[in-house]
This record gives structure tokens, sequence and C-alpha cells, in this order.
């Protein structure tokens, strides 16, 4: 059984910088608690490290559409079983609108003590948070991608049906 986590954020930023620095991947680190490594293998391919809840996770997630300033859309390949979009909309010309939309599936006893309290979905506000105080206090982005990537067929918020072949294999939790 797949849970689902949206949350959304207001930045002090015009859109382009939000979306930028949303495409540093390997910055998440800085603003997101529980990832210890995010390392971009090429434009579409991200491999995860991460501990949630006492929880080491691994996987490997591919970008299934990124439109600049819009929304990066992605879905596990290996690994934690997880979809989901982050969307940028404007709401003046120096505020922005951050929505993340999260599906995931927690395995083994204690994910699924973590789903049942919420974990995640706290986790994820309070990253928001974090990426809302790390983008406003400084000057400027740490770097941007401005590429698009359109999957055939994926339009809207991708699932956990989308990260179909990350289930059953490496995504059980270490330690």
């Amino acid at each position: 059984m797949s849970t689902k986590v949206e949350k959304t954020i207001d930045v002090a930023v015009p859109v382009p910088t939000a979306y930028n620095q949303w495409t540093q991947f390997e910055d998440f680190p800085k603003f997101m608690g529980g990832v210890q490594e995010v390392r971009q293998l090429n434009d579409r391919t991200l491999h995860w490290v991460a501990k949630i809840g006492g929880v080491q996770r691994e996987w490997d997630a591919t970008i299934l559409e990124q439109t600049p300033d819009q929304k990066i859309a992605w879905a596990a390949t290996t690994g934690a079983t997880n979809a989901g979009a982050v969307y940028f909309e404007p709401l003046g010309p120096d505020r922005t609108a951050v929505r993340l939309s999260l599906e995931y599936e927690p395995e083994g006893l204690v994910e699924k003590t973590g789903d049942f309290l919420n974990v995640v979905s706290r986790q994820a506000e309070k990253d928001l948070e974090k990426f809302k105080e790390f983008i406003e206090s400084r000057d400027a982005e740490t770097g941007s991608w401005r590429g698009s990537v359109n999957e055939p067929g994926s339009a809207g918020t991708p699932g956990v049906e989308d990260a179909s072949t990350s289930r059953g294999d490496s995504g059980k939790p270490e330690g």
C-alpha cells in the first residue's frame, strides 16, 4: 500500500531562481534531512542515499519530465519504491509556490511504523522549510540546468506504479 504526501511552501525568490536551485540535485543534502548523497549520473538519472527514521535506503531514479520553471517529475528504477514531482508556480515577480507531490511504498516494520507516525510527511515539510531558508539566504542559486526532459506518456504526477521496476528488488531497508 502506497502513501502520498503533498506539501507546498512559498519562497521569496523568482520562479527561475527556485527552479534552478532545485535542478542542483547534488546540493539536496544541504537542505534535505536524511539525504546523505545524491549523485547525478547523467541528465536523467540520479543515485540517492538517504537515512530516514534510522533506516538507510539507496535507489536510482529517472527524471521522467523536466520543464524549466514549471516541473520536475521522477520515478525510482531500483531500490526504494517512490515517485513524484515538484512544481513551481509564480505568485508574483519575486515569490514562488513550490509544491512537492510524493508517493512511496514503506517496507518492513520500521518503515511502516514511521509511515503510521507520518515521519515522511513531517520530513517533507521540514525539507521544504529548509529549502526556503537555503534559497532565500543566498544572493543566487548554486547553479542551474535549463534543459528539458519529456518521457513519452508522462503527464501529471507520477505515482508508485511508474516506479514498478523498483518493487521487490534491492529496495529492502538496510540496518
